[in-house]
């Protein structure tokens, strides 16, 4: 879950099931008690229909941890004239070590959390560009880019394409940060 949508839809699953919701947020739900076999079973099928997956292992949690921290971090780029570093920023939030959180988010995901974020700076560069309010310049400013020619650079490896082609070619190949 990464947005009030999806925690109203996890919210309307569970109560059309009667379990017993004691807190839901973005990314988690307790219960009162434990489920039973069935209940989770039930649980996982409903999810699974709305595109969700039930997370039960410790490590793939901590993975879902650090996206939604992540995406809180992308927040804070933006509002942040200097902002922490993303190594201290996550750290901080999930209250482990950076390099364990490193080595499983690695493992868990294929891919490093540097490497999530440039995806999700990239996705932001999108959505940015599709307002056609904000010169890539400013964008670049906005999301802590050291130059624009290093935010045209990123944008090219990620996409494929130059900024000037996506911009020509509009905006239907952005992918919800749910699906990165």
């Amino acid at each position: 879950m990464v947005c009030p949508r999806c925690v109203e839809s996890v919210e309307s699953i569970a109560k059309s099931l009667n379990l017993p919701v004691k807190d839901i947020s973005i990314g988690s739900i307790d219960f009162e008690r434990k489920l039973d076999e069935r209940e989770l079973q039930q649980l996982s099928d409903q999810l699974n229909s709305k595109g969700f997956e039930l997370v039960t292992d410790r490590e793939t949690e901590l993975a879902n941890r650090v996206k939604l921290a992540l995406i809180e971090y992308l927040s804070d780029l933006e509002t942040n004239s200097s902002p922490e570093k993303i190594s201290s920023f996550i750290g901080k939030k999930l209250h482990y070590n950076y390099s364990y959180l490193s080595h499983n988010f690695a493992e868990k995901e294929g891919e490093t959390i540097e490497t999530f974020l440039i995806k999700l700076k990239i996705e932001r560069v999108k959505e940015l560009i599709s307002y056609r309010r904000y010169t890539l310049s400013e964008i670049a400013h906005m999301l802590k880019y050291s130059s624009v020619q290093y935010l045209s650079n990123q944008f090219k490896k990620v996409t494929g394409q130059t900024v000037t082609e996506y911009r020509k070619n509009g905006s239907g190949s952005r992918i919800s940060i749910d699906e990165l």
